[in-house]
């Protein structure tokens, strides 16, 4: 068996990717940095190392299989026993291309690193991806150590179908946010059906499938996945408004022109901004600003300035006009 190692050290994925050929007894190959995002790159890779089990994040997964021919396939992708998707949802249909042209086996997981990377498992390939019916793959079947709860309003158990907040159990729960004391109380909670025990509030919306696996559904906050990276609107959101001269702003994740069109998650950060002065900000300037309080991964983005920006019915922000995205 052959793993490589990969995955940047900010993703929690990298922490079994690199330990597990050492537990395992496998060979572990370093691809060179930056590697992961070089589609073409990846399939040398694979192919000189005789690589057998890898992980991709769904994005990226897309982008290796747009770089494939049935020819290319074939030849460097033919060591490959074992594929691991984690950190979106993953399509169904990106996994019938990629069994269509590699008949590796994929495997769909899911989880938060507030419980120790992955907490359940989906098989993405073969007769149980043939019985998908969704856009996405569901997120599966509990691993070892690890509970699942589907929970209402007022935390009583919701029977198959229907949607509720999702909470995870075990022994692998971390044991909070280091110098966030209410943020671990808000998250990590008494586990109602375990005395003693605790379970964690993923804010992820859920339900239960008639095969016992479970649907991820989306978010119950303003928290989302781009490419692989936690992203909070809320938070972008309040360092925008902290800006000099901004009266509002709210954050959107949108599609720009025919980005779609490239594979895999083409989602980008827009920030929406009303000033003060009524004065249109020169973006490099904005940039420079906005740059110094914020992760890099923020700054790629587009930013988009208004007269007045108004409430939907909900007190959510509307921006308008979305045409200057067209």
């Amino acid at each position: 068996m052959s793993l490589p190692k990969k995955t940047p050290c900010s993703f929690d994925v990298s922490v079994w990717e690199f330990f597990w050929p050492f537990i395992a007894g496998a060979k572990l190959v370093m691809a060179e940095p930056e590697a992961h995002r070089d589609p073409l790159a990846m399939q040398q890779f694979f192919a000189e190392y005789g690589v057998t089990t890898t992980h991709f994040v769904p994005s990226m997964l897309a982008a290796f299989v747009a770089s494939l021919t049935p020819q290319t396939a074939r030849q460097n992708c033919a060591t490959l026993k074992q594929v691991f998707c984690s950190g979106e949802a993953l399509p169904a249909d990106l996994c019938r291309e990629w069994q269509q042209l590699t008949g590796a086996p994929l495997h769909n997981l899911y989880g938060p690193t507030e419980a120790a990377v992955d907490v359940s498992w989906y098989p993405a390939f073969g007769e149980e991806l043939a019985q998908v019916r969704g856009s996405s793959v569901p997120i599966g079947y509990p691993v070892w150590n690890t509970g699942l709860r589907i929970l209402d309003a007022m935390m009583h158990p919701v029977p198959p179908g229907v949607a509720g907040d999702l909470y995870l159990t075990g022994i692998q729960l971390a044991q909070g946010y280091l110098g966030r004391p209410d943020l671990t109380a808000s998250r990590f909670i008494a586990d109602p059906f375990a005395p003693g025990e605790r379970m964690y509030r993923t804010g992820d919306v859920a339900r239960w499938l008639d095969n016992g696996a479970v649907e991820y559904l989306g978010r119950s906050d303003d928290q989302l996945k781009i490419r692989g990276q936690r992203i909070e609107l809320g938070e972008i959101d309040r360092v925008m408004q902290a800006l000099p001269d901004v009266e509002q702003a709210v954050t959107h994740a949108c599609v720009i022109n025919q980005a779609a069109a490239t594979g895999g998650d083409a989602r980008q950060l827009v920030g929406y901004l009303v000033s003060q002065s009524d004065c249109r900000w020169i973006p490099a300037h904005y940039r420079h600003s906005f740059a110094k309080h914020c992760r890099r991964i923020w700054c790629r983005s587009f930013c988009c300035n208004f007269r007045s920006c108004r409430l939907a019915p909900t007190a959510s922000w509307i921006a308008k006009p979305y045409r200057c995205l067209n």
